[in-house]
């Protein structure tokens, strides 16, 4: 056995793990579009049951949650299929998705805020929820910060010509 036969099975066995790769991406893409499909079906009806109820406000703020989280799942799935096709992750889809999180939850504080600050009894236990609320909301503005500066570093680091992963134009 020459030196050149033993190593004819290294091509082989990366041909054969790209292809379980590419399978396993598949059946992660299938999940997670089976799991936006289940999510958006559920938003639509949290949508549809705050047209019914849309004075409370807290179907409306439910809706918009599970609108957000299909979109992130929407947005992870789109970073599957372009890994796929680009055979390698990139990390500017996950600053997208983490903005799309964090965007989320300072819409939901917000939205979960003005509820509870809407009654004029303004308990300790409320004021101690809008203080707590107020924090997480500064440390959600600086995490975006964050994320914004990293994308936008990483597109200037990025060749022209290279397009980038997770996002589309």
């Amino acid at each position: 056995m020459t030196k050149q036969a033993g190593a004819d099975w290294l091509p082989r066995a990366d041909h054969l793990f790209k292809q379980l790769e590419h399978a396993a991406y598949l059946l992660l893409g299938l999940f997670l579009a089976s799991a936006a499909a289940l999510a958006l079906i559920d938003a639509a009806s949290s949508l549809f049951a705050a047209f019914g109820d849309f004075r409370s406000g807290n179907s409306i703020v439910d809706a918009v949650d599970k609108l957000l989280f299909v979109f992130m799942l929407v947005e992870i799935l789109h970073t599957v299929r372009a890994s796929l096709s680009q055979g390698g992750l990139s990390a500017e889809p996950f600053l997208v998705v983490g903005l799309i999180a964090s965007i989320r939850r300072v819409l939901m504080i917000t939205m979960q805020t003005s509820q509870r600050t809407k009654s004029m009894d303004w308990t300790d236990q409320t004021k101690a929820i809008v203080h707590a609320s107020m924090v997480e909301l500064g440390v959600m503005a600086l995490l975006i910060l964050v994320m914004v500066i990293s994308l936008f570093l990483l597109h200037r680091a990025r060749p022209d010509d290279e397009n980038p992963v997770g996002i589309t134009g």
